[in-house]
């Protein structure tokens, strides 16, 4: 027999097998259910459901799986709008991680002890704190769009503290090591990579991506279009693609020192010899920087390790290709360069990047700063 619905209650009622429902009418015309023991247990549950309505934070999704719901998003809905890369590390972080870690919880009981015990697996495996930040962030960005779907009413992840990120310390070379570097790649058949790698912090995809027509050798600019992005290994296709840059501020205009215009002058001349020795076997990409047959350089074998052998016949530190990039932009702001100028030539989308970046370099600039202030205002 249907209990009788108490004033302002909603629909309520006593089931045959004792226990007490609760009905409200969803979007769709269709109805969701709640249960308790008890009538003042399915009250309450009613209140808060007909709060979240208001607020549109009531669930109305199926029930399902973690793991379900994120190899659906990632695979369906997310994969259309992100870089190849990028989906590459996604899906690997789903894959091997949250599928096999939290992925047997349904998605609306999945809680921030859930979360928190799987950052605290993870990083007690030996992973690093950066690592297990990459899958909060993969989580919280999955967990977003539940949210929007009404699958699941708030976004569990903002409610967990991922790990502290370390902060990396970058190794830019000094004035002096960088001299000692370019004295050894003198020459050499990639010095002018690297003079422009050091000139405009560029990073290596926008260096190889880079084309002839991007530069105007009248006005000296360079314009950076593109990158070259490698394919990931479970997408069709192999090798490498151009692709767009990461993001708007990516896309932008450098002006070169007059230096390196001579230096890519010299560098075409070079190249030009190189194509009249292919023959037949050259390939017109119209790339800047190639092969001798001109198709794109290899980042790892023709990139990197020639910067590794330089390095150590200059018996300088064994860095990496970016912090070539480092290396540009701390000499630009030794040289008191504004850190908004230095953005844009960077390619930073917020000039809050560069300047946590790069604060290591920040106090020497403060310090000038305040002894101008005193000269100005000391009487």
């Amino acid at each position: 027999m249907v209990a009788k619905r108490g004033r302002g209650e909603g629909s309520i009622y006593k089931r045959k097998d004792g226990r007490w429902t609760a009905e409200i009418s969803v979007e769709g015309g269709k109805s969701k259910f709640l249960y308790g023991k008890t009538r003042k247990e399915v009250q309450e549950k009613l209140k808060v459901a007909l709060y979240e309505q208001q607020k549109g934070m009531l669930v109305t999704g199926p029930q399902q799986k973690v793991g379900q719901f994120l190899t659906h998003w990632l695979e369906d809905v997310h994969k259309q709008s992100i870089r190849s890369r990028t989906y590459e590390r996604y899906e690997e972080i789903v894959r091997l991680h949250l599928v096999p870690g939290i992925g047997h919880h349904q998605l609306q009981k999945l809680s921030p002890q859930h979360i928190q015990s799987f950052y605290k697996k993870k990083l007690e495996e030996g992973l690093s704190n950066t690592t297990v930040i990459s899958f909060h962030n993969v989580l919280h960005k999955a967990l977003e769009t539940a949210v929007r779907w009404n699958l699941i009413g708030r976004n569990t992840c903002d409610l967990v503290s991922p790990p502290r990120r370390k902060r990396f310390e970058i190794q830019p070379l000094t004035m002096q090591q960088i001299h000692q570097f370019l004295a050894v790649a003198h020459g050499h058949r990639q010095e002018a990579l690297f003079i422009l790698a050091l000139a405009t912090g560029m990073r290596r995809g926008e260096l190889l991506g880079l084309k002839w027509q991007d530069i105007d050798m009248n006005r000296g600019v360079l314009q950076v279009r593109r990158i070259l992005s490698r394919i990931p290994s479970k997408l069709p296709g192999k090798g490498f693609e151009e692709a767009e840059p990461k993001t708007e501020k990516g896309r932008r205009s450098i002006v070169l020192p007059p230096f390196t215009i001579e230096v890519l002058k010299q560098h075409r001349i070079r190249q030009l010899e190189a194509k009249l020795k292919a023959g037949l076997d050259w390939q017109d990409h119209d790339y800047v920087f190639c092969t001798s047959i001109g198709t794109h350089l290899n980042p790892t074998r023709d990139v990197l390790a020639v910067l590794k052998s330089l390095l150590a016949e200059a018996a300088l530190p064994d860095i990496r290709f970016h912090d070539l990039r480092h290396s540009s932009a701390t000499m630009l702001l030794g040289m008191k360069v504004h850190p908004k100028i230095v953005q844009e030539i960077l390619g930073h989308s917020q000039i809050s990047i560069t300047m946590d970046i790069y604060s290591h370099v920040l106090p020497t600039m403060q310090e000038e700063a305040m002894n101008k202030l005193n000269d100005a205002l000391q009487q």
